[in-house]
């Protein structure tokens, strides 16, 4: 018998014991009372972190279109994490590119019950203890066994401690009507009815009722439960050359009590089809080089898109030399104390901020996937970077995490990301004048138009295919295609073009920012790390919010897409009215 085996028998010896804790949630006490008979681990190596953790939901979801509903759904959920960290807080087995592997046997573990079974929970535990154990133990041989062959020339812990953090909320959750929402998504996906140029649309709903359990072998326990809603509106025009056309609108809420109204939902579906039928019919833009406004929706895309998905500091795993990883790095790596935005502009992510001007803020969180409770970071200052988004996986130049592990990541760490970003202009000016001065910048430069755009398709609502399309064409980086692109005449005219893209447009550019509003735009949008947030994209998601001004940019370039395009359909389309429209 190996010694690997051994640590399953010693474990499974034991009988399970009553919980030892108030039997008012079970799962909480099979948590606590596992996690204190594991850390008596004594087999090969000493796990010196041990950390539980449970993601519990009941959600409710349907989806519709024209009228009809799609589907509905309701399910239950368990989605356990379990870590086992051995060695030292200075060095252990993550922050390795084999940190996420296990090449041995292991047990199968089922899933997390369902009901409330003290003993069927503890099992599950006892499993997936002994199987994060073993994984753990064989990435640090291999770990250790490849820093005796290369060198390093900065040497960082691998974890940073953290205090204990006491949580514990038994708040219930409202209920979520959901015979009522099935309803009203079909009622509202019906309004497209009225629109023939839009040729496809889809509305959905989706109502969770979270509680997320934490606990660890530091003395951390949190259980702190957690609502969001959100509906997504979506919808697909074709223009009489065959160019696709997409636009979309979410509209979230983190109160189960206070979801979306009914007038706010219509007139979003309203605009999104507007926007469609407008595009259909709109040209199709030119190459354009010079002096961009961003207006309201669209600057706090911009601002989360470039700067916020740049404010997570990234880590390169320790591996083999010669070897290489498509990683997704900070473009602010290394640029910290560098102007990275004009000089009257800062910059603050707070997560302890629950409203603002009266409006709830979607971004707050009590504490963060690490156990960790969060604080204000002044990330810009002046123009200057000064501080980055941290989890408690140690980088360069940082001493502790800031509570911002939202997402999980790789190689034994969690992803960080941004909350409430506040972003603050010294010299803001009335939105009527920075449109002002993008016309006479054109006059100046002898250019026939500006450029205007109004929305920027951030959280993406196209395919897989087509990201993967726009990246390649990009070589791998690009930001999101803007959705309401205008040029803006001399005499203040506006006119609708379509299939735009940036070119060159990345986070530095923020540096050639020449004014930026005096009043701010809130915006709304769930982060899953997917390449432009891409809406349906990855199992966890992290609620943000950004406030930001309009901006001007200076000289930034966009194309015409140049794509195949699929023909038009031979036969028009039927009178959906006629057909059962209202």
């Amino acid at each position: 018998m190996t010694r690997a085996a051994i640590a399953v028998v010693v474990l499974a010896s034991c009988a399970w014991a009553q919980p030892k804790t108030s039997p008012g949630d079970v799962l909480l006490a099979a948590m606590r009372d596992e996690l204190e008979r594991s850390r008596a681990l004594r087999i090969i190596e000493v796990p010196y972190f041990i950390e539980y953790a449970v993601d519990q939901g009941d959600q409710v979801s349907a989806a519709a279109s024209l009228g009809a509903l799609l589907n509905s759904n309701r399910s239950r959920f368990r989605i356990p994490r379990v870590q086992v960290r051995v060695g030292s807080y200075q060095l252990d087995n993550t922050n390795f590119v084999g940190a996420d592997f296990y090449m041995g046997t292991r047990y199968e573990v089922d899933r997390l019950p369902l009901d409330d079974s003290y003993g069927a929970l503890r099992r599950h535990f006892w499993l997936a203890t002994d199987m994060a154990y073993k994984a753990a133990v064989e990435a640090f041989s291999r770990k250790r066994a490849l820093l005796r062959t290369v060198s390093t020339t900065e040497t960082l812990p691998d974890f940073y401690p953290a205090k204990p953090v006491e949580l514990l909320d038994f708040t219930p959750l409202p209920e979520v009507n959901a015979a009522a929402w099935r309803e009203r998504v079909r009622k509202l996906s019906a309004l497209f009815l009225r629109y023939p140029k839009v040729i496809g649309s889809v509305v959905d709903y989706t109502a969770a009722r979270d509680v997320q359990y934490l606990i660890n072998s530091e003395g951390t326990r949190v259980r702190q439960p957690s609502g969001v809603m959100f509906v997504r509106i979506r919808a697909v025009s074709q223009a009489p050359d065959g160019m696709t056309l997409r636009d979309a609108a979410v509209l979230h809420t983190r109160d189960l009590a206070r979801p979306p109204e009914e007038r706010d939902l219509e007139e979003a579906a309203r605009r999104v089809a507007e926007n469609l039928t407008a595009l259909a019919e709109a040209p199709v833009g030119e190459a354009y080089t010079g002096p961009v406004l961003f207006e309201g929706e669209a600057a706090a895309q911009i601002f989360a898109e470039l700067l916020g998905r740049n404010l997570a500091a990234t880590r390169r795993p320790v591996m083999p030399p010669g070897r290489s990883l498509p990683l997704r790095t900070s473009e602010l790596e290394g640029r910290l104390g560098v102007r990275i935005l004009p000089e009257w502009i800062d910059v603050v992510d707070d997560p302890t901020q629950k409203e603002w001007r009266g409006r709830p803020l979607f971004g707050h969180y009590r504490v963060d996937m690490e156990g960790v409770r969060p604080e204000p970071v002044v990330v810009v200052e002046k123009g200057i970077l000064k501080s980055f988004l941290l989890t408690r996986q140690p980088v360069r130049g940082f001493q502790a995490s800031n509570g911002r592990a939202r997402l999980p990541g790789n190689f034994g760490a969690k992803a960080a990301a941004i909350s409430n970003l506040f972003v603050r202009a010294a010299q803001g000016v009335p939105a009527a004048e920075l449109k002002k001065r993008l016309v006479e910048l054109c006059r100046q430069r002898d250019k026939p138009y500006g450029i205007l755009v109004r929305k920027m398709d951030f959280p993406s609502s196209a395919s897989w295919d087509e990201v993967r399309r726009q990246l390649g064409a990009a070589g791998g980086s690009a930001v999101s295609s803007p959705v309401l692109v205008y040029r803006v005449y001399p005499d203040g005219r506006e006119e609708l073009v379509r299939g735009m893209r940036f070119r060159n447009f990345n986070v530095r550019s923020l540096r050639d920012i020449l004014a930026a509003s005096d009043d701010v735009h809130v915006f709304d949008y769930m982060e899953n790390g997917a390449p432009f947030a891409l809406m349906g994209a990855g199992a966890y998601v992290a609620e943000c919010t950004v406030v930001a001004p309009s901006i001007l940019v200076d000289d930034l370039e966009l194309d015409k897409v140049e794509e195949e395009i699929l023909r038009p359909p031979l036969v028009p389309p039927p009178p959906l009215l006629a057909l059962g429209g209202h």
